[in-house]
């Protein structure tokens, strides 16, 4: 019996991008290139990095299928091509690639047999655990972008948007604040 399998990893995946592409929405195109810090990403390259990683986890399990993280070029990738070609996308187009990348890895990821998902992949030497499976690791990517996605948040409330997540719990949040006063009154 499996509680947790490709469909429901695709599931879980699938609503993570959709919090991520509701973020990126709300925030203004002109705000695009905001930075906290000099150091950190600006809002369009963190969101180029989430989609970047995606499209890296899709070639390091798919196309590449590789056994072990030391196969893997990450600097490369994030300096190559795939990257660069994309610097100057406008909030559109990140939208746009947002929403396709994320529902091809999903749809590949729904589709997965779980003896793939069993793999085991080699970690860099001296990481532990030493090894881990293609599950844990499709999982970690999602987790990636939650993270991502929270530092999108935090700008966004830098930026005065109040995030989608907390405005659609305002309404409930004001009745309540409504009745609980109605009923102080009475008493």
């Amino acid at each position: 019996m499996s509680l947790y399998g490709p469909n429901s990893l695709a599931e879980s995946m699938r609503t993570v991008r959709k919090n991520t592409i509701r973020i990126a929405a709300d925030i203004p195109e002109e705000s695009y290139g905001y930075r906290p810090t000099p150091e950190s990403r600006s809002v369009a390259e963190t969101l180029l990095h989430i989609t970047g990683v995606w499209q890296l986890t899709y070639e390091i399990h798919d196309v590449e299928r590789v056994s072990s993280v030391a196969e893997v070029d990450f600097e490369g990738f994030f300096k190559g091509p795939w990257i660069a070609e994309k610097e100057n996308f406008s909030k559109q187009q990140l939208l746009e690639l947002l929403q396709i990348e994320g529902r091809r890895l999903c749809d590949w990821v729904e589709h997965l047999p779980e003896s793939v998902l069993a793999e085991t992949v080699q970690m860099l030497e001296g990481s532990q655990p030493a090894s881990k499976n293609r599950f844990e690791m499709l999982l970690g990517a999602k987790e990636h972008e939650m993270h991502h996605r929270a530092q999108l948040m935090g700008i966004e409330r830098l930026l005065g948007i109040v995030p989608h997540l907390t405005r659609g719990r305002q309404p409930a949040s004001d009745q309540t604040k409504k009745e609980t006063a109605a009923v102080a009154t009475t008493t």
